[in-house]
């Protein structure tokens, strides 16, 4: 056979081939592609912080809002920001069985690991939001939607430290879980990057139970005593968009007025808008937690009825600013940005 006949065979091969694939496709069917295709999946989902939480509703809202558009039955579960409680719950939600579990990540690898083996054994798809757990992904699967921790951290230092015209000498104050080994990662991060530029830190450390999340007011004496016993601070950080929205009530206590001190954090809420627009914060990183509500419903879904793969979303989005912020002021007051 010539060398030209054994292509225009392989050619035809090919062709009949290809046409055959399209033909089989074309009958598969349809259902995956209707409206509310994920209607017979069951999935708990972990909120994070108390109903009404300035952050925790907008994941809340994301996650609403793929239920609605997928179809899912979805549980909704609140922790108050607590660790513990966190644990607890999925323990609770794995003896369940759902088809699948987003899950805040703030216990940390060594505290999700045996549940997430459970959940493994038991064939339940796992996502996690917010804090990643590398080392239970590695081990049982999953995926991961939300900011990278020390990245994100560390990016915030490095724009506090230039936009707030610190320098070497400077003084600034912290706040943070930093006992926590998988959340406070973000926070230490932000540390790390102030003290390389030669800032002097000051590390406030928040409550393990995640109480200052859940009523910001609770942290006024610890950051009034602080600012009253370093009157040369130049800069303080927040945790999170919960005491980042608190900033005027902190700096009133302490007697300070908008502008005296460089405040920054991060996440967007309708109180940081305010506090944007108020003149008392100057700065603050952009997770879009909407992301982290609906993502991790849609890829739940995706890996059950499709057999897809977990996502994994980076969600860091970057910086608002007080030159910025009215881009994002209406969806945040709105409790979806």
């Amino acid at each position: 056979m010539s060398i030209a006949m054994r292509t225009t065979l392989l050619r035809s091969t090919v062709v009949a081939a290809a046409t055959a694939l399209c033909a089989a496709i074309s009958t598969l069917p349809a259902q995956a592609l209707d409206a509310q295709w994920c209607k017979d999946v069951h999935i708990r989902f972990f909120v994070g912080g108390a109903e009404g939480d300035a952050f925790g509703t907008i994941v809340y809202n994301g996650a609403k809002q793929a239920a609605a558009d997928l179809g899912p039955k979805v549980d909704y579960i609140f922790s108050q920001w607590d660790v513990e409680k966190m644990v607890q719950q999925l323990r609770e939600a794995v003896a369940v069985k759902p088809n699948g579990i987003a899950m805040m990540g703030h216990p940390g690898d060594a505290a999700i690991m045996p549940l997430a083996e459970q959940a493994h054994k038991d064939g339940i798809k796992m996502m996690y939001q917010n804090v990643p757990v590398p080392k239970v992904v590695e081990a049982f699967g999953g995926g991961y939607v939300g900011a990278q921790q020390e990245q994100q951290g560390r990016a915030l230092g490095a724009e506090a430290f230039k936009l707030g015209k610190l320098k070497s000498g400077d003084k600034a104050i912290m706040i943070g879980p930093f006992e926590n080994e998988a959340r406070g990662a973000r926070e230490r991060g932000t540390v790390a990057a102030l003290k390389e530029a030669g800032v002097e830190v000051i590390q406030l450390s928040s409550p393990p139970s995640g109480e200052w999340a859940s009523d910001p007011n609770l942290a006024i004496p610890v950051i009034t005593a602080a600012l009253l016993n370093n009157p040369d601070v130049k800069a303080v950080g927040y945790p999170g968009g919960q005491m980042l929205g608190n900033v005027a009530t902190y700096m009133q206590a302490a007697g300070r007025k908008p502008g005296d001190i460089f405040n920054f954090g991060f996440d967007t809420s309708p109180q940081i808008v305010e506090a944007f627009k108020g003149g008392w914060v100057q700065l603050t990183a952009d997770q879009q937690p909407f992301l982290q509500g609906y993502l991790p419903i849609l890829s739940l879904c995706q890996q059950v009825v499709l057999g897809l793969a977990p996502m994994n979303v980076d969600t860091g989005a970057g910086f608002v600013t007080p030159q910025n912020y009215e881009i994002v002021a209406e969806l945040a007051k709105q409790a979806l940005r």
